[in-house]
């Protein structure tokens, strides 16, 4: 018997990677909602062609605020969010099969393997990661944050880990992996511009310098040879970019009120 809890996977253009996590999911729930943002592939198509899958279409609305409205159109209360990249392992669907959901202020924490193309990052900044991403709607809800969402919760939250993993293909090659860095460093630059947060000289100097250290030694990213490498230093650059953008910012305000 299936699980009454909805799979909510928001995505764009995605058609050559979503298939494995709508099979991974196929036999846990009778509701998988897909929510397109846009999509010029077949990735509408790809996700119609399988069972219990619910595709939606709406408008980009910032990470926090479209995961809100996705959200809001599933069937069931107890709602699994993924992304279109992501896909279960067995031991994980074992655990959400026989799950029972019987306190709504419980929430569930996924351990994650991320991959860089075929490569299995196990240290650094990827090898230790976990995320909540199973939680009732009536007790957690998404913020409004346009980058690097999280989930608003009760103070009296529980938080149980389950068994096995989400399996991330996060980057085919570092072409897409720039990419992302790119487009991540500048929404958060205006994110925190938006709300006031500053650029010193130390962030933008020593702050990537030290995210290199951290990841690449300290969290030994140097195990996973030239993925670990690769991974430590786009987050250098990452940090390095965010900060200076948003200094960027500042002095465009700064030239605005002169002019």
């Amino acid at each position: 018997m299936k699980n009454a809890f909805s799979v909510v996977i928001v995505c764009k253009n995605e058609a050559a990677a979503i298939g494995p996590v709508l099979q991974s999911v196929q036999h846990l729930t009778d509701d998988v909602l897909v929510y397109d943002n846009g999509s010029t592939d077949n990735t509408v198509q790809v996700a119609q062609a399988y069972p219990n899958v619910q595709v939606h279409q709406g408008p980009w609305l910032g990470f926090g605020k479209t995961k809100q409205a996705a959200t809001a159109l599933a069937k069931y209360d107890w709602v699994l969010s993924l992304d279109a990249d992501e896909a279960l392992d067995e031991t994980l669907q074992q655990q959400l099969a026989c799950l029972q959901f019987d306190n709504n202020k419980t929430v569930y924490n996924l351990a994650y393997k991320n991959f860089l193309g075929n490569t299995h990052v196990k240290w650094g900044e990827w090898g230790f990661d976990k995320h909540i991403r199973l939680f009732n709607r009536q007790a957690v809800s998404w913020n409004d944050a346009p980058v690097h969402e999280e989930l608003i919760m009760p103070k009296d939250v529980e938080v149980k880990m389950l068994k096995g993993y989400v399996l991330h293909r996060t980057m085919k090659d570092t072409v897409e992996y720039s990419q992302k860095v790119v487009r991540y460093a500048l929404l958060n630059a205006e994110k925190y511009y938006a709300k006031g947060k500053k650029s010193t000289w130390l962030k933008r100097v020593v702050s990537p310098k030290f995210a290199f250290v951290k990841y690449y030694i300290f969290m030994l990213g140097f195990l996973d040879g030239w993925a670990g490498l690769v991974c430590a230093r786009m987050t250098a650059f990452y940090t390095f970019l965010k900060y200076t953008r948003l200094h960027e910012l500042y002095l465009l305000e700064r030239e605005k009120k002169k002019g």
